[in-house]
């Protein structure tokens, strides 16, 4: 008798196991059939294309794979996390995204004028790569949790101060690029949430009033916020005449060699631009110059057309997400990655100032590559879940 309760409770076991196998598998194929299937084969159309890309500039290339790796390891996790956690975790990744900057400035090296780089063993990352992503998280987990009172104006304020401390930590590295980033993820974020137009034009006539402090009436009156380096490269890009082998040097051979690419390119071998290494920061910077001079007009458009598909599937995640702080995230992320492609893009071609924006998905470094990977993943978590209910918060 003893050894059939002890069969029976053994067999109650396995088919417990049996059903919790069952349901776990039934989950992730609930799961695929959720996701949206065009936006990832966009996104890894980008991935491979940038790979293939830099393949034809120099050794990043393995480099570039493994960090891919990464990052798709992160979108894949990202698609198992409810995006409601970070609405409950809000307050922590905001003090995180204001660690890592802290740690930055007290710690971080000096390279070519800048402190932007932390070291982990081998691996050197940038803390405000990842901290576009979290700071659109903090901000829509604020506005999501006052509702409707994002209409009233002292919620906006209080959401323009919470992103200007990371985002003046950022300006201090000093990363102008990325700054204007945050200031997009801002406005994006701002924007769907609901915020009132007159509100969001008060804030688009103050950040007139900064940008030309900045850059004319403070140094008029001797406040110079802007190293030298950057106010040469804003001089070039109003008059690139005026220096054109110093400060101006730089954007003067990237427009050069989207210009010798012609329709079709020049292929690797030809590209004289970027083997005989006058176009500087190849693979980073200037990555989509050196595609347009290897690859012409052709290879660039089918990459702009990638980028417009994603933005384009991302933008439609804030339709079908389920509650505000969703599609708040979609849109914060949806604007800060076209913000990212306009202006690196812009400054190739000599339409926007020099700001060293890497070009998503393909310019070489783990930081953006990682990062916008996981972006990827919260957005398919958001649409997965487009029409499932909520989940109470503990």
């Amino acid at each position: 008798m003893a050894f059939t309760v002890l069969d029976y409770a053994a067999d109650t076991r396995l088919r417990a196991r049996a059903r919790a196998r069952r349901r776990a598998a039934d989950s992730v194929q609930s799961l695929a059939r959720r996701l949206d299937w065009t936006l990832l084969l966009g996104v890894a159309g980008l991935v491979v294309y940038g790979l293939w890309a830099i393949g034809g500039l120099n050794e990043h290339d393995q480099r570039q794979g493994v960090y891919a790796a990464i990052g798709a390891v992160g979108l894949v996790v990202c698609l198992f996390v409810d995006p409601d956690f970070y609405r409950r975790h809000r307050q922590p990744l905001y003090v995180l995204l204001l660690a890592t900057l802290l740690l930055v400035i007290a710690t971080a090296p000096v390279i070519r004028g800048s402190q932007r780089w932390l070291d982990i063993g081998s691996f050197r990352f940038q803390p405000s790569e990842f901290g576009k992503l979290m700071l659109v998280l903090a901000l829509a987990g604020f506005i999501a949790d006052r509702g409707k009172r994002i209409a009233e104006g002292r919620t906006v304020l209080a959401a323009v101060g919470l992103a200007a401390v990371p985002l003046l930590l950022v300006f201090e590295q000093p990363d102008i690029g990325s700054s204007l980033v945050y200031g997009a993820a801002l406005a994006g974020v701002l924007f769907i949430a609901g915020t009132r137009w007159l509100h969001l034009g008060a804030l688009l006539a103050a950040a007139v009033a900064v940008g030309a402090f900045v850059l004319w009436l403070g140094p008029a009156v001797g406040v110079e916020l802007l190293e030298d380096y950057q106010r040469e490269r804003l001089t070039a890009f109003t008059n690139p005449s005026d220096d054109p082998g110093g400060a101006a040097y730089n954007v003067n051979q990237s427009i050069l060699a989207v210009g010798a690419g012609g329709l079709d390119g020049r292929g690797v071998s030809g590209a004289t631009q970027t083997n005989l290494d006058y176009l500087p920061e190849d693979a980073t910077d200037f990555a989509f110059a050196s595609l347009a001079e290897q690859r012409g007009f052709f290879g660039g458009a089918i990459l702009l057309a990638l980028y417009l598909l994603v933005i384009w599937r991302a933008l439609k995640i804030i339709m079908v997400a389920r509650d505000p702080f969703s599609a708040i995230v979609a849109g914060g992320i949806a604007v800060a990655l076209f913000v990212q492609i306009a202006i690196n893009v812009g400054m190739t071609v000599g339409m926007a100032p020099v700001t060293g924006i890497p070009l998503p998905f393909v310019s070489v470094g783990g930081s953006s590559m990682i990062t916008n990977l996981v972006a990827v993943g919260i957005l398919e978590a958001i649409h997965a879940r487009g029409r499932l209910p909520r989940r109470a918060a503990p």
